[in-house]
């Protein structure tokens, strides 16, 4: 079984009826490491890379691990001239792979269940009006949301709304999940366990990075 065969056999709902996929040839990982991200970087370099074009979408299934035991990130190839409003670590890594669609064999880590991960989808994600939608508990507090919206942008989309989200400048990471059940998070004052919140051992986006990786690493 190839790496593109394991992936759909593990998500097998991936391919609506009548799309095709087109498999390329698999090689080695070739476009070097990124600064301040040693733990991703030496994960990336182990991956083996198989093109894969769906319709007019071109995408990149990176997966390590023995043959029984595979595992990886089904993800978009690189994004030239990121915007320059992304925090520079994300631009360069964008620069190397354009983000995380979906994942197979996956461990439990801060990936799981995220529909888009480091992608310019998630970027492009309406943070002011979640924010606004869920205001309330701030406002029962006669308090104003305690973030600037375009201060910061999303990295990470879970499937049910919940968005990681990082400032622009300094990369602190913060959780907005109205819906949630986690361990390792703490609100920020004035939030409730259902708003905003820090994730205790990834205070920022390098960190956050970094933790990801190393649930994937042997």
């Amino acid at each position: 079984m190839d790496d593109w065969q394991a992936f759909i056999a593990d998500c097998s709902w991936f391919l609506r009826p009548g799309q095709t996929a087109q498999i390329g040839q698999t090689g080695a990982w070739d476009r070097g490491t990124v600064d301040g991200l040693p733990i991703l970087s030496h994960l990336l370099a182990q991956a083996d890379v198989t093109p894969v074009q769906i319709g007019e979408q071109h995408l990149e299934l990176l997966a390590w691990g023995p043959a029984q035991e595979r595992r990886g990130w089904l993800c978009l190839p690189p994004v030239v001239d990121a915007a320059d409003d992304f925090h520079p670590v994300h631009r360069q890594l964008l620069g190397v792979c354009g983000g995380i669609i979906e994942r197979f064999g996956e461990p439990d880590s801060w990936l799981l269940n995220q529909n888009d991960v480091w992608t310019l989808s998630a970027a492009a994600e309406d943070l002011a009006g979640g924010l606004e939608a869920y205001a309330w508990p701030w406002e029962e507090q006669g308090q104003a949301v305690p973030i600037d919206p375009q201060d910061h942008y999303v990295v990470a989309v879970e499937a049910n709304g919940n968005l990681t989200i990082v400032h622009r400048d300094n990369g602190a990471l913060l959780l907005f999940a109205p819906d949630h059940d986690f361990d390792g998070v703490t609100p920020l004052p004035g939030s409730t366990e259902y708003s905003l919140m820090t994730i205790d051992e990834a205070p920022d986006l390098a960190s956050w990075l970094e933790v990801c990786a190393a649930a994937w690493t042997d």
